[in-house]
C-alpha cells in the first residue's frame, strides 16, 4: 500500500508556474550581457541551483553567446561567479513565492486523513528553504519532512533526497512511496529512486504559465501545451501525469490495486 507521498515544492505545491527562480536566473545572465530565453532558463529547473546555472552555460546557444562576449567558453569559475550573484538575489525574493497552489492544502488534508505521510524534496538550498518553509507554513502548508540538496551527496536526478525522506518517514520498500513533481528532473529523481512517479502539469515549470495566463489561454492552445508537457514527462518514465495537484489522491487506489497484484514501478 502507498504509505507516503514525496512532493516537490516550487511549481508543485507552492509558487504556481515556478516563477521565483526563473526571474532571478534571467537577471543574473542579463547582468553579464547574456540574453538567455525563458525556455533556456526553465529547461534545467528542479536541479540544485548551482547545477542549474552550469546546465544553462552548457547549452550550445548560450555557450556561443558567452564565447562571443568573453572570448572563451564558460569555465567553472564563471559558474561560481554567476551563482555568487544568484544566491543573494534569490534569498531576497523567495519569501514572495510561497503561496500554495490551488488544491494543495485540501489534498494534503485528505492524504493525512487517510494515514499517509508527507515528505518533500527541492532544488532549493537549505538556506532558501529556511525562508520558504516559514512562509508556506503561515499559509497552511507544512510537510512532515524536508530534504534539501545540502543534506545529501548530490541533488536531482540522484535519488538520495527521496531515500532520506523514506528513512525519516519510516517507509519501505520504495514502491510504497509516490514522488510528485513538475519538472523533468523531478521525474528522473522518482524513477531513479524506484518510486511511483507522477508529473503535474498545470502550475508546473514545464508549462511555464501563471494562473491568469492559463485562464485566458485559448482552450485548443492550452490543450496542445498540456499534451506536450504530458508527453515529455511520460518519455522520462512518469507512471502517471495529472493536470492539477488536487487530482493526485485519485491515483492512490489505482496504484494500491497494482501493488496488490504484485506490480511494481
Amino acid at each position: 500500500m502507498i504509505q507516503a507521498v514525496v512532493f516537490d515544492w516550487a511549481g508543485t505545491m507552492v509558487d504556481y508556474g515556478c516563477f521565483a527562480p526563473l526571474n532571478v536566473f534571467m537577471e543574473v545572465f542579463r547582468k553579464r550581457e547574456i540574453a538567455i530565453t525563458l525556455s533556456e532558463a526553465r529547461a534545467p529547473m528542479g536541479l540544485l541551483k548551482r547545477d542549474h546555472i552550469s546546465e544553462i552555460l552548457k547549452m550550445e546557444r548560450v555557450a556561443g553567446l558567452w564565447l562571443e562576449r568573453y572570448g572563451q567558453l564558460p569555465q567553472e569559475t564563471d559558474v561560481d561567479a554567476l551563482y555568487a550573484d544568484f544566491e543573494p538575489m534569490m534569498l531576497a525574493v523567495v519569501h514572495e513565492y510561497a503561496e500554495p497552489v490551488p488544491g494543495a492544502l485540501a489534498l494534503v488534508e485528505r492524504l493525512r486523513q487517510n494515514g499517509l505521510r508527507i515528505g518533500s524534496t527541492t532544488g532549493y538550498t537549505a538556506e532558501m528553504m529556511a525562508i520558504v518553509t516559514v512562509e508556506a507554513k503561515k499559509r497552511g502548508y507544512a510537510p512532515d519532512h524536508l530534504v534539501t540538496p545540502n543534506d545529501v551527496p548530490a541533488g536531482r536526478p540522484y535519488p538520495w533526497m527521496i531515500y532520506e525522506n523514506a528513512a525519516a518517514l519510516n517507509v519501505y520498500p520504495m514502491y510504497n512511496v509516490m514522488k510528485v513533481g513538475d519538472t523533468v528532473s523531478d521525474i528522473r529523481e522518482g524513477v531513479n529512486a524506484g518510486t511511483w512517479t507522477i508529473g503535474v502539469v498545470l502550475g508546473s515549470s514545464e508549462l511555464g504559465m501563471n494562473e491568469v495566463e492559463v485562464e485566458a489561454c485559448d482552450p485548443e492552445i492550452l490543450k496542445a501545451r498540456v499534451e506536450a508537457v504530458t508527453a515529455k514527462f511520460q518519455e522520462e518514465g512518469a507512471h502517471y501525469v495529472i493536470q492539477t495537484i488536487g487530482e493526485l489522491d485519485q491515483l492512490i487506489p489505482v496504484i494500491n490495486q497494482k501493488l496488490q497484484r504484485g506490480e511494481r514501478p
